[in-house]
């Protein structure tokens, strides 16, 4: 597709931290270079950068070039921040200290993967609405409580642009190519990459138990979305019954039939996987997690622990989940409840 006007050139930067997520990257950039074939002109620039300039290995083991320095990056529509695995370690005080010089400069920010975590740390997006890949929310909204965390797949919010990892920033990449090229260039991006949709801010993130049993079972779906958001003080099954507009006996079938387990059990599971995301992600307080995760004290939190990942949260936490293969406990934690 040709077009004798030309466009205003727009140039991305992407800022790689060690143990990027490659996939979020290269989802981030192939939406760009498509969009300038199908215009007939080089519409969107891109490179990639780091701290010092030498390339970052992805979590994969493997690392794009060429790849300049931070220091050496001229002026850019947006840089995004690529996280991955262990983003807290890739985090540096000099990294932070470069974000907000940045941010003084009016340079628009945003963020892939785990990215927004380092966006956080430098509290560029304190009062802004952001996004990160789902095994960190918990963990961005205990530490930041100043950032208005979305399970959505991205998130927009003047000048910061945050998604998840994976697909999500193909589906931001798309928006933005929307916003500048219009609806039907967008749509031939992702006819090319056989994308079935192109999704927006209002989709959420693929939850696992939507990955289990599909979304033809929106009760189920409902119910674990409201276990979901109250964590911290859990709902009673009855509770939960009114809330959806389904008995009691209807939930317990849904849970036998799809989960093969009860609702007490999963409502458990579900907080205890809070619960360890938060000993192995922050630096809280076993106590706070605790209240955070919804147990009535510290002891009744290890014991139901212990039973579910064998080990109690002290010893968790001092391992640094080098145990979390560990087969779990044969001991029901559903049996522990109160």
């Amino acid at each position: 597709m040709q077009t004798a006007v030309q466009l205003r050139k727009c140039k991305y930067a992407f800022l790689t931290l060690p143990n990027y997520s490659l996939i979020a990257v290269a989802n981030a950039l192939e939406p760009l270079r498509m969009a300038n074939r199908l215009v007939g002109q080089d519409v969107y620039e891109w490179c990639i950068v780091s701290t010092d300039g030498a390339a970052v290995a992805a979590s994969s083991g493997l690392n794009l070039a060429p790849t300049i320095a931070l220091e050496q990056l001229g002026a850019v529509d947006i840089l995004f921040v690529c996280g991955g695995i262990n983003v807290r370690e890739a985090v540096s005080p000099a990294l932070l200290t470069t974000l907000r010089r940045l941010a003084d400069r009016r340079v628009a920010l945003g963020a892939l993967c785990t990215g927004g975590y380092a966006l956080a740390r430098a509290g560029l997006l304190d009062h802004f609405r952001a996004t990160i890949h789902w095994e960190n929310l918990s963990m961005l909204r205990e530490e930041f409580p100043r950032v208005r965390i979305s399970d959505q797949l991205f998130t927009i919010d003047r000048d910061r642009f945050t998604c998840s990892g994976g697909t999500a920033p193909l589906d931001l990449m798309l928006n933005l190519i929307q916003s500048k090229l219009g609806a039907r260039i967008s749509q031939l991006v992702s006819e090319q990459f056989m994308v079935d949709r192109v999704r927006n801010d209002a989709d959420r993130q693929y939850i696992p138990l939507r990955a289990q049993i599909g979304l033809s079972h929106r009760g189920l779906i409902r119910v674990a979305q409201l276990m979901e958001e109250h964590i911290e003080k859990p709902l009673s099954l009855d509770r939960i019954a009114k809330s959806t507009g389904l008995s009691r006996r209807q939930i317990e079938r849904l849970f036998k039939r799809d989960l093969n387990c009860v609702p007490k059990r999963y409502y458990l599971q579900m907080r205890l996987r809070r619960a360890r995301e938060l000993l192995l992600q922050t630096a809280m307080p076993i106590m706070d997690i605790t209240t955070a995760c919804g147990f009535q004290s510290p002891p009744h939190f290890s014991k139901c622990y212990r039973a579910e990942y064998g080990m109690p949260p002290s010893a968790e936490r001092k391992i640094g989940g080098a145990a979390a293969s560990r087969p779990r406990a044969a001991s029901a934690a559903a049996e522990l409840i109160t």
